[in-house]
């Protein structure tokens, strides 16, 4: 929800000066005396009135009110205790005195003693034991809620109380009430995070309770008003009389309410929530209530705190139970991917989520309720560059990022986990928007346009329909995120290990291969040659040879030629593994040219028509390009032979980061069913005897260009022709990933 607070009432709030307001509540009053020899030091302009003596600066604290007093001050300090409370009677009145050390003195408020032996703290205990027990049975936290209104709304006889808890934005919910019927009802609403500003937040930490038994009340100002211990205003961020803010008066007039009090409701030090008591008619709480009230509320705490910790430990078993289940999972799966796929149900319940997607450089997986792959590659990339931590989350993914607005009814809710630090390589849970309407207490949206801060008049129900927003992530699904990531890096560097292992095991296979290759293909040159050289002087030499005969020694010939071309062919492929590139421009018009014309003394005969189109220029080793464009050349030559004419075309043309090129003829073609065997070793897609050939020229041409980062290509038409082409990548217009 997007609120709309004017600035200066904001920079208002916080010069607001609530610790050090310079008064007090005039239902009470305060002395300020040195903690040392009990010296008064300050006092409440109303302290004479209210303890029937004259009060002067510097006077000793058993002069001016007796010589018991100050004994019972002094053994409460002795035993350094935090608080004094006790009933003394001064002169002829009796009062109820507390007292707490500040760094300015000690403090000393005094306020009528409770006029209904049923007010002492003595009276309620068995209530507050009673309760310890009935709370300590309660089920949830609601059930402890609906408890603790009641039980202050008897204590006190406030006409509304309420229990209320601040989610992660500040904003306040009523969980339960206790009324009489006689202000409305709040239950279920919910209160802007406006309404307390932050360091009254803070001081609600500090300062657990607080009374204003009259909203009209005139304070009583300090005298003097700077401390003579430091020369500052009296800090009264404990002082149970502390005067509140002209704001936070006219907020509860605004809101019919004529006293309040309010208990803070702390789990780990932090504010969870309060219990506020509101009443149409002025009404004062004595101090022995309220401190009874003040431990109640510390029960309250303690008991919603082990609640939850309790219910986050449960949660926090059955996700760590799902988080075992998913590893062992996934160390059974191939790889990354197809572990996600397989176990799609797992992956989503470890979080409860709608959809999960795995984003990395070898692919995008997404299964469930998900944005598209584009969008999901747009969402890592945007991560990556704004927020590069280990784990994101949010409820609200198009506040932060405004493109999630187009996919928000599947992926409001994004918890992500980063794979990779060099990467935008995620893991991301999503939920789908769950629309609700919230009930306000009020417009949060209204605001004043004033030079004063004034607080909102309107406290009538206001609905708000609240879109683009999940169900939030909680803090145990978040930690089973966290410990997810932690473990799917153990599994990718395990995995990284392995295909490692396995890559320098590969290498060294393919080492010995192409030295094995090496070495078989060189020894076997020289036998063919003497094959070919003592065959043919046999035929030379013996003259009466019948026909017969000397077709046999013409199939020796044949055969040792075309297996000497074969060792060749095998020699270059081996080869080709080793081979340092030397990349270079190419003038590939120039190069085809070139193969071309070395080709003429063949074509004796032969009726070939030639299209020879612009080629755009390339970047790669000459020699071995020479190499395809010849292989190339020479297929097309031999499965045009039938044809007359034989027409050959040569095309080429530039393409984003490189150029593509092709070679085609009208010749015999093949079946696009096998051109998937096109390129492999000795895969041949007609008969030897129709066309000569050693099946390894196609697979030399695929290993030369995938050696310079390009890829090859076929079409065919059976007795129609084909084509086969190459694309090449112009390296010096990579980026580091590889791509242009």
């Amino acid at each position: 929800m997007e609120k709309i607070i004017d600035e200066l009432d904001l920079e208002a709030c916080a010069r607001e000066p609530i610790r050090v307001p310079g008064a007090v509540q005039p239902h009470g009053a305060l002395l300020v005396v040195d903690e040392r020899d009990l010296r008064l030091l300050q006092h409440s302009t109303n302290a004479g009135d209210l303890l029937g003596i004259e009060l002067r600066v510097g006077v000793a604290l058993g002069d001016a009110l007796g010589a018991s007093l100050p004994k019972e001050l002094d053994a409460w300090r002795g035993r350094d205790e935090p608080l004094f409370l006790r009933t003394v009677r001064v002169g002829e009145r009796l009062l109820q005195l507390s007292a707490h050390r500040s760094r300015q003195g000690l403090q000393l408020e005094f306020e009528a003693a409770p006029s209904d032996e049923r007010e002492t703290l003595e009276a309620v205990y068995p209530r507050l034991r009673a309760f310890v027990d009935a709370i300590g049975r309660a089920g949830s936290v609601q059930d402890i809620a609906e408890l603790a209104v009641r039980e202050i709304q008897t204590l006190t006889g406030f006409n509304r109380i309420m229990l209320y808890s601040f989610d992660a934005e500040g904003d306040g919910t009523v969980l339960a009430e206790a009324s009489d019927g006689i202000l409305p009802s709040y239950l279920d609403l919910r209160f802007p995070a406006s309404d307390i500003p932050a360091q009254a937040r803070e001081l609600y930490k500090s300062s657990r309770l607080r009374l204003i038994p009259n909203a009209r009340y005139e304070p009583a100002t300090i005298s003097p008003a700077e401390s003579p211990v430091d020369g500052k205003p009296l800090d009264l961020s404990h002082a149970a009389l502390r005067s509140v803010s002209p704001i936070h008066l006219e907020y509860m007039r605004n809101m019919g309410t004529a006293a309040s009090m309010s208990i803070s409701i702390l789990i780990d030090d932090e504010l969870w929530g309060l219990i506020s008591c509101h009443n149409a008619e002025p009404k004062l709480v004595n101090a022995q209530i309220r401190s009874a009230c003040d431990f109640l509320g510390q029960i309250v705490s303690l008991q919603i705190g082990a609640r939850q910790r309790a219910d986050r430990a449960v949660r926090r078993i059955h996700l760590k139970h799902i988080e075992g289940e998913l590893l062992a999972q996934m160390s059974q799966s191939a790889d990354f991917h197809a572990g996600v796929s397989a176990h799609q149900q797992t992956w989503q319940r470890l979080v409860a989520a709608d959809g999960v997607a795995v984003v990395s450089a070898d692919g995008i997986t997404a299964l469930g309720l998900t944005p598209s792959k584009p969008e999901l590659l747009e969402l890592a990339k945007w991560l990556h560059a704004t927020d590069p931590s280990e784990l994101y989350a949010t409820d609200q993914l198009s506040l932060h990022w405004p493109q999630g607005a187009a996919f928000a009814n599947v992926a409001s809710g994004l918890l992500s986990i980063s794979v990779s630090q060099l990467n935008p390589s995620y893991i991301m849970w999503f939920r789908q928007e769950v629309e609700r309407t919230v009930k306000w207490g009020g417009d949060p949206r209204k605001g004043p346009v004033t030079d004063r801060l004034h607080p909102r008049k309107s406290f009538d129900t206001w609905k708000q329909l609240v879109r683009m927003r999940s169900i939030p992530w909680t803090e145990v699904e978040i930690e089973a995120a966290r410990d997810v990531r932690h473990s799917m890096i153990n599994f990718v560097l395990r995995r990284a290990e392995e295909r490692a292992a396995l890559s320098e095991k590969l290498q060294r296979s393919n080492a010995e291969l192409e030295a094995f290759s090496y070495s078989v293909s060189h020894d076997l040159r020289a036998p063919f040659r003497h094959i070919v050289g003592y065959a043919d002087l046999l035929s030379h030499r013996e003259t009466g040879l019948d026909e017969k005969s000397r077709h046999y020694l013409d199939s020796i010939v044949d055969s040792a030629v075309h297996a000497g071309r074969l060792v060749d062919d095998l020699l270059a492929f081996s080869q080709m593994g080793r081979t340092t590139l030397n990349p270079v421009r190419v003038d590939m018009q120039k190069l085809v040219n070139e193969v071309r014309r070395s080709r003429d003394p063949d074509l004796q005969g032969r009726a070939i028509t030639w299209q020879v189109g612009e080629l755009p220029p390339a970047y790669g080793d000459p020699s071995l390009l020479r190499q395809v464009w010849a292989n190339l050349i020479d297929n097309a030559m031999k499965y045009s032979a039938t044809r007359n004419p034989a027409e050959i075309r040569i095309e080429g043309a530039p393409v984003e980061g490189g150029a593509r090129y092709s070679v085609s003829d009208n010749g015999v073609g093949f079946e696009m069913a096998y051109v998937g065997k096109l390129f492999g070793v000795f895969q041949r897609l007609h008969r030897t005897e129709e066309y000569q050939g050693t099946g390894i020229g196609l697979a030399l041409v695929k290993r030369i260009v995938e050696r310079h980062g390009g890829t090859v290509w076929a079409q065919g038409d059976v007795d129609k022709g084909a084509t086969v082409g190459f694309e090449l990548r112009d390296s010096r217009k990579e980026g580091a990933d590889g791509r242009p």
